[in-house]
């Protein structure tokens, strides 16, 4: 092949590989502004995007797609957590959104393992109330909107609790609707469910007392508001509701 040919591939190769950063760069640029910023890709912009159903106001990060709850996590683990301390650990991260994985990848000494059911975004399908990793595998987990979603959510909280370290943590997220929470086996019609759970694959509407759950299969767990970990101002710059909380979870060190 004429090195011209050879050198127009290579070109060609190198242009395709940096579209995406390309695409992230042009959005980023239309968007900029002082308002409003997020911590998962320290992008200022104009505003936040409406996202949910209903819509809420101020919630899409319009350069990387974060959530209020991702923003928010995010900053925990910088703040309120080990995970960037560069020792060596290991991290499960059930559900994975394609924005923070690319980041978790980028941790240094982090031994990095997403998985789901299903989702192609995984690095392995697992099912969660079955992990197929032996005890203790891990020094941190992260799970965030999922237990919601499975019909025996203490079974696979017995499981995350059984593959993490002691001395690790873990933060389960979960969405809060009101004191207490609430499931029905027998409402399986999408459209009941979204009435009664608030979107058609919820099988339980979970309250402030889903904390218990975490407490009976062994994790020490606390309750963390938004505004222990950022103050009102920046909450208001993140996008981030001051009434939005974190469960974190340890398991504790044996004897």
């Amino acid at each position: 092949m004429p090195a011209t040919k050879r050198a127009v591939r290579w070109v060609r190769s190198r242009l395709r590989s940096q579209r995406p950063a390309m695409r992230a760069l042009v959005v980023r640029v239309r968007h900029v502004g002082r308002r409003r910023y997020c911590p998962v890709c320290r992008s200022w912009v104009r505003g936040f995007l409406p996202h949910g159903n209903p819509p809420r106001p101020q919630a899409r990060c319009p350069v990387c797609g974060s959530l209020e709850r991702h923003r928010l996590d995010w900053v925990f683990f910088k703040s309120h957590t080990d995970l960037f301390d560069g020792a060596p650990k290991s991290m499960l991260h059930v559900a994975p959104e394609r924005f923070l994985a690319s980041r978790f990848t980028r941790v240094p000494n982090l031994e990095y393992v997403s998985a789901d059911l299903s989702s192609p975004l995984a690095m392995i399908q697992l099912d969660i109330t079955d992990i197929p990793f032996p005890d203790d595998s891990f020094g941190a987990i992260y799970c965030s909107h999922v237990l919601e979603h499975v019909p025996d959510d203490r079974s696979a909280l017995a499981e995350l609790y059984r593959v993490l370290r002691p001395g690790g943590w873990a933060v389960l997220q979960v969405p809060i609707m009101g004191a207490v929470t609430f499931e029905d086996p027998s409402v399986t019609d999408p459209e009941e469910r979204t009435r009664v759970f608030g979107q058609w694959d919820h099988v339980r509407r979970c309250g402030l007392d889903y904390v218990e759950r975490m407490r009976d299969a062994g994790f020490a767990a606390e309750v963390v508001p938004a505004t222990r970990v950022v103050d009102e101002r920046r909450c208001e710059r993140m996008g981030i509701q001051p009434d939005r909380l974190i469960f974190h979870c340890t398991k504790p060190d044996r004897g």
